[in-house]
């Protein structure tokens, strides 16, 4: 039973293989696809799963899969549709090389159940592989002696496709010496030849050089190349020659040893050692040739060998062959006639001969300064010699003679550019190398008077303090001579003139040969600000020259006048009545005064003195307007005389200072309005009669306005086209200011004063301003204004900053607005009193508006602002207007001014 047992189980072992091997070749076939090489990444082979029976549905559940028994992945089937397609690169060479049939083997496995299927997928060949040829360049040696028809093997190309792709055709370029022989077998490359069709020569074309091409049959033809290059071997068959057979060359006798006369040159179309070259004298050789010359083998060089001489041999001989090295040498003769050369061994002579030295700088062109003589002992070209002339100008050669010249003068001199010119004449020979000999001369220039002496500047300007020390040495002028010796000898002298009523002369002198300038008295500024003046320069030379300069001298002010008081009362007093029923701050007086000076020499301030009983602290005094006023209401136990010190002071180093003494009377009140009323009725009439001033004032005005305008544009185009004449000074018209309610005009009556120029007629600057209403004095709100600005008049207020200018220009101009007689103007019968700023005072109110400068009696400047703000608005009287500046400055332009008394 065991036996039987394990025959069992024998028989399932031996039947499992016989049912592989059944479901094996169920399931196997043979299916046969074509692709060609080098297609691209997906491209369609065949319908695998179609062709094999297989359902698209079954492919992917019975795991289905290609497997290449080559090396990668080439094909590949898509598992969606069943297609076979490729995957990579495939190349036929690559896997196949010369083989004529080329396939790719794939299994194709299903595993559920298992199932195996062959396929063969065949690789079609394109054309893709030039023809290659074993080398790019072939190199052949054929000697210049081979005959026509000889062959020469060449190596055929190879070409990695097959069939068509692979047979190759073979064609050379075009020539005239080598032809191809393929023998009509495209197949057999080793049957290749070159042959020869013409005799070559090595000394016509040394190299030739062809281009082998072979194609294929492929469609599109693909070719490759190889190039042969062919060296023709050289057999010696031409004999040296030279470039001419007669050399003639020429050497100077003092040639040194060695001297190359000539390099000979042979050449050899041979190559090698047919083409070398031996160099020498031809047999037999002179002795004289043998002594003098030697010849170098290898290059052909003829040198010098011993001294020559022209006086014992002029002319030589030399007959000269070369010699190749070849198996059987040939030559080459020629012959070389060597000319020995006179040696230039002579310098030239010169000879200067001068005529007339110095030379004025003003001779004329063409003047003969020397004469000069060449020599040289040489002859022929050796012997001929010109001269030349550096520097060139203002100098020239001219040539009279053989070997003889002038030196003449050929430009204008000038002493000053140069007084001295050191002149070379050369003489140089026409040898070869030519031999020169120099000779100098120096021509100097004599001076002559040209030359005006100069100034530095045309104008100067100087400032000097009035007051100064009589010879006080203001200013020295110089100027330069460009001449020499007594033409440059400058001396100086004033050009007279009359400044005023006086000579120039008796206010200046200058120093005739220093130059310097002295004011022979002192100057006063209050009576000249500026004097302006020339001063003349004078050579010595004959004639003399002469030249001017313009001095302007400014005299500054210094505080030298003391303020003055303006129309004070009998005894040196002012004297006043006032009601006792006023109150504080009533205008009681006015105290005005004027300063000659200017600047801050001229900004007055006032300062009430400490004085029996109690006026101090009854009044009050403005800093810079001078009016009195009541500091409180009056009573009946303040005393009816009151009497009061005003301390007038302007601002200059050191201040100077003036009294004023107002007497002040205290009445009733009934008292006060008669005296009132008699001085209403006199202000009333007056008042009447400014009324029709102002009419015609401002009548005038508009027309002096017109006739202003037009007299500048005459005056421009006078002074365009004519030449400026010297003006005189004298007194001018005063200025005339009226009032009115919006502005005010003044004229001055106490200072009159123009600026004047020394080119020109006098003239007069003008300014007007037109401030607002000013608010009247004596209200009840207006002495509340005065109690709370109280404080303010304490301390004095500085000058404008604008004031603060130079002074140049506050010498330079002087303003004829003077405003003395404006204390208290009235518009009109019944209107408000208006506040106006004086000549002696400058309100410090801010509500009264500003001055820039401060105004005083002789105030300079070269231009006036007045600003005049709106009045208190506490106060009674007409609306205040809008704050006005108004300036103006009429002055002719582009000349100095100087004011004349």
């Amino acid at each position: 039973m065991l036996s039987s047992w394990r025959a069992g189980l024998e028989v399932p072992r031996l039947l499992l293989p016989l049912l592989l091997l059944a479901a094996w070749e169920a399931g196997s076939g043979q299916i046969h696809y074509s692709v060609p090489e080098e297609a691209k990444h997906g491209t369609f082979v065949g319908r695998i799963a179609q062709d094999l029976g297989l359902e698209l549905e079954e492919l992917m559940p019975r795991l289905f899969r290609v497997v290449s028994k080559g090396p990668g992945d080439p094909l590949e089937v898509n598992l969606q549709n069943g297609i076979l397609f490729v995957n990579s690169r495939i190349d036929r060479e690559e896997l196949c090389g010369q083989s004529a049939v080329c396939s790719i083997h794939l299994e194709v496995i299903m595993v559920r159940p298992l199932q195996v299927f062959h396929v063969e997928v065949e690789v079609k060949d394109i054309n893709d592989n030039s023809p290659v040829f074993p080398e790019s360049k072939k190199r052949i040696s054929i000697a210049e002696s081979r005959p026509p028809e000889t062959r020469f093997p060449l190596d055929g190309a190879s070409d990695a496709d097959i069939g068509v792709n692979s047979a190759l055709t073979y064609r050379l370029n075009p020539n005239d010496f080598f032809a191809l022989d393929t023998q009509n077998d495209r197949e057999q490359t080793s049957l290749l030849s070159l042959v020869l069709r013409k005799s070559l020569d090595r000394e016509e074309i040394q190299e030739h050089s062809l281009l082998l091409t072979a194609s294929d049959g492929g469609k599109p033809e693909l070719t490759g190349t190889v190039q042969l290059l062919i060296t023709v071997l050289d057999v010696n068959d031409n004999a040296p020659e030279f470039d001419q057979s007669i050399y003639k060359v020429r050497v100077p006798e003092n040639a040194f040893n060695g001297t190359l006369i000539i390099k000979l040159n042979a050449t050899d179309p041979d190559d090698g050692t047919n083409g070398d070259i031996v160099y020498s004298f031809r047999r037999p050789v002179s002795p004289a040739v043998a002594y003098a010359f030697i010849i170098n083998p290898n290059n052909g060089e003829i040198r010098t060998k011993g001294h020559l001489d022209f006086e014992e041999k002029k002319l030589y001989e030399i007959p000269v062959e070369a010699i190749d090295k070849g198996n059987i040498p040939m030559a080459g003769h020629c012959t070389v006639w060597v000319e020995v050369l006179d040696v230039n061994d002579n310098a030239p002579g010169v000879t200067i001969t001068s005529l007339s030295l110095p030379v004025r700088e003003d001779a004329q062109p063409s003047t003969v300064i020397a004469l000069i003589s060449v020599s040289d002992r040489d002859s022929g070209a050796n012997g001929q010699v010109i001269c030349s002339l550096t520097p060139h100008t203002p100098f020239k050669l001219v040539s009279t003679f053989k070997n003889y010249y002038s030196l003449v003068l050929d430009n204008a001199l000038d002493r000053e550019s140069l007084s001295t010119y050191a002149l070379v004449v050369t003489a140089r020979d026409r040898g070869s190398p030519s031999l020169s000999a120099t000779a100098s001369v120096s021509v100097e220039v004599a001076d002559v008077n040209d030359n005006a002496p100069t100034f530095a500047q045309l104008e100067y300007t100087v400032f000097v303090k009035e007051n100064n020390p009589p010879g006080y040495h203001i200013f020295t002028v110089s100027a330069r001579d460009a001449d020499a010796q007594e033409n440059a000898l400058v001396s100086y002298s004033l050009v007279e003139r009359r400044v005023g009523e006086r000579a120039l002369s008796s206010y200046v002198s200058v120093h005739a040969e220093s130059g310097k300038v002295y004011a022979l008295h002192p100057l006063d500024h209050e009576e000249l600000e500026l004097l302006q003046f020339q001063v003349s320069a004078r050579d010595a030379g004959f004639p003399p020259l002469v030249s001017n300069v313009t001095l302007q001298v400014f005299v500054l002010d210094e505080n030298d006048n003391a303020p003055a008081l303006l129309r004070p009362g009998a005894g040196g007093a002012v004297s006043e009545l006032v009601s006792r029923s006023v109150g504080a701050g009533h205008l009681v007086a006015k105290v005005r005064a004027v300063d000659a000076d200017s600047g801050y020499n001229a900004w007055l301030s006032y300062e009430l003195q400490p004085a029996a009983g109690n006026a101090r602290s009854l009044f009050r005094v403005g800093l810079y307007t001078g009016e009195v006023s009541t500091t409180r209401a009056l009573d009946e136990a303040d005393a009816p005389q009151q009497r009061l010190l005003v301390l007038v002071k302007d601002h200059g180093e050191p201040p100077l200072a003036a009294t004023a003494t107002v007497l002040v009377s205290l009445v009733e009140s009934d008292q006060a309005l008669k005296t009132s009323l008699r001085a209403s009725a006199g202000a009333a009439s007056r008042e009447s009669a400014l009324v029709d001033v102002n009419v015609y004032l401002i009548i005038a005005i508009c027309t002096v306005s017109s006739l202003l305008v037009l007299t500048l544009l005459l005056y421009t185009a006078l002074r365009c086209s004519a030449p400026p004449t010297e003006g005189a000074c004298g007194p001018g018209k005063p200025t005339l200011v009226c009032s009115s309610a919006v502005g005010s005009w003044s004229y001055s009556q106490q200072r009159r004063q123009r600026v004047c120029s020394g080119e020109g007629p006098p003239k007069t600057d003008l300014m007007a301003f037109s401030p607002s209403l000013a608010p009247c004095l004596g209200s009840a709100e207006g002495t509340g204004q005065r109690e709370e600005d109280s404080e303010h008049l304490k301390e004095p207020r500085q000058p404008n900053p604008d004031w603060r200018y130079s002074a140049s220009l506050r010498a330079g101009m002087h303003s004829s607005v003077h405003l003395e007689e404006a204390g208290i103007l009235r518009a009109g019968p019944g209107g408000p009193d208006q506040q106006w700023p004086t000549v002696s005072s400058a309100t410090p109110e801010p509500e009264a508006g500003e001055v820039s400068p401060p105004v005083g009696a002789g105030v300079n400047s070269n231009s006036w602002t007045f600003k005049y703000g709106p009045g208190n608005p506490k106060q009674s009287g007409p609306e205040p207007k809008k704050q006005t500046q108004v300036s103006f400055l009429l002055r002719r332009k582009g000349e100095a001014s100087q004011p004349c008394q």
